[in-house]
């Protein structure tokens, strides 16, 4: 049965993100997401590419893990800059309320994944149905990126304002470095009343780098189930400058 359970979630998860590719045109600047999901995003978009479907696409990655997958596919890759954003980046999430606020960041590329975010024009969440919820941090902990310096400085900041923390380590228990030598705390604040409060309380902490309360980015949601696949909109938010 939980094998069963398994093969629905990633079968979900590739419709959404196939369903997302959609929206990608030849000419398309295109943030690649991090996380099994964004994975099948990026093997569509490739094969679309050898196939001509799609033409001049060049990938963001947003993690050195998707930079290798986005040229094994094809798929050319550039830095965020030199006068030109990104037009639409396919991209996961841990957890997902019904304003389109996440929590992203279990993957390990939180920071470059906000970057990419915060620079998109549009940002397409996708996701099965489990990663719904009523309210922030009611089925996942929240992601915190931390310098190494005095880590556990921030361990108790967390445990302060609330959360259990725990730092996101591998199979052998050493804690697991993000690509810019970053740790990831997990806190779990259990479900967050003021996800605008806590995420100005956490980006006013000297020491933490970057949290993942994706607050007002997402501009769409494609989520895939049982009851087929659903796409949600909000208003485009404009880029600031």
């Amino acid at each position: 049965m939980p094998d069963q359970v398994a093969a629905e979630a990633t079968r979900y998860k590739q419709q959404a993100a196939e369903r997302a590719v959609d929206l990608v045109s030849s000419g398309m600047v295109v943030g690649l997401g991090t996380g099994t999901t964004s994975v099948f995003a990026i093997r569509r978009v490739g094969q679309l590419l050898r196939t001509g479907q799609l033409r001049d696409v060049v990938g963001v990655p947003t993690s050195l893990a998707v930079e290798r997958e986005a040229r094994e596919w094809g798929i050319p890759t550039r830095e965020l800059g030199g006068g030109r954003e990104v037009d639409i980046t396919i991209d996961g999430a841990d957890e997902v309320d019904p304003s389109l606020d996440l929590i992203k960041g279990h993957g390990g590329a939180l920071l470059r994944e906000k970057i990419v975010a915060q620079a998109s024009r549009r940002e397409v969440i996708v996701v099965d149905h489990s990663k719904l919820s009523p309210c922030l941090g009611s089925r996942t902990a929240l992601p915190v990126e931390v310098v190494r310096f005095s880590w556990r400085a921030q361990v108790g900041f967390l445990e302060s304002l609330g959360a259990a923390v725990e730092v996101r380590s591998g199979t052998d228990g050493a804690p697991l470095p993000t690509d810019q030598g970053n740790l990831i705390l997990l806190a779990a604040f259990g479900p967050i009343a003021s996800p605008a409060q806590l995420a100005d309380r956490l980006a006013a902490r000297a020491g933490i780098v970057a949290h993942g309360l994706f607050l007002g980015l997402a501009t769409d949601l494609i989520v895939a189930g049982p009851a087929g696949i659903e796409h949600r909109t909000r208003l485009v938010h404009e880029l600031p400058g």
